[in-house]
């Protein structure tokens, strides 16, 4: 796991059934250079994240994507 997939899951795990905006997502997880950062860069991430994360495919994901608004995490 790189050290900003650990960051966003930190962060998601942390405030967890909480909705993490984009916004919000790139400040904590990219810190300064967050003004760069795409929606699809967080969405990479995540995707990438989802993928370490499944441990069957049948298990439902943890991580739940809020169309237009960002991501939570559904332990």
């Amino acid at each position: 796991m790189t050290a900003k997939e650990f960051d966003a899951l930190h962060l998601l795990i942390t405030n967890r059934k909480r909705v993490m905006t984009f916004e919000t997502i790139s400040c904590q997880v990219w810190g300064e250079e967050y003004i760069g950062v795409s929606v699809k860069a967080i969405h990479n991430l995540m995707s990438r994240l989802r993928q370490k994360l499944q441990i069957k495919p049948d298990v439902p994901e943890y991580i739940v994507s809020i169309r237009g608004v960002g991501y939570k995490f559904e332990p």
